[in-house]
């Protein structure tokens, strides 16, 4: 099944690419469909380099100390107030049980 995009027909900022970079290749033509029965995926064509890749991006970067996963049963309002915050809200909750119990900043 063959995935149809809508071609981007001008710049639009914020997607990574300058109004340059846009310039330097918004001329080129689309892949005719000769072409995209010859494309091969980026895997299959530079092995090392995409194995390389992945290692570099996968997962997040080990920090100093691991967590310890624990189960905790918290009223309701309370989780609520710290997912109120957004991402990162175990953090902050972390943090403040930190503080409540007088420890210095792990790190």
């Amino acid at each position: 099944m063959a995935i149809k995009y809508k071609r981007q027909e001008e710049f639009r900022p914020g997607r990574g690419y300058t109004k340059k970079d846009w310039d330097a290749v918004s001329d080129n033509p689309p892949l005719t469909e000769e072409e995209m029965k010859q494309a091969r995926p980026f895997k299959e064509v530079f092995p090392d380099l995409s194995e390389k890749i992945e290692k570099a991006v996968r997962g997040r970067p080990k920090g100093d100390t691991t967590k310890t996963p624990v189960t905790i049963r918290l009223d309701p309002d309370v989780v609520e107030h710290y997912k109120a915050t957004g991402r990162g809200w175990q953090s902050r909750m972390n943090d403040d049980l930190r503080k409540a119990a007088g420890l210095k900043k792990a790190g």
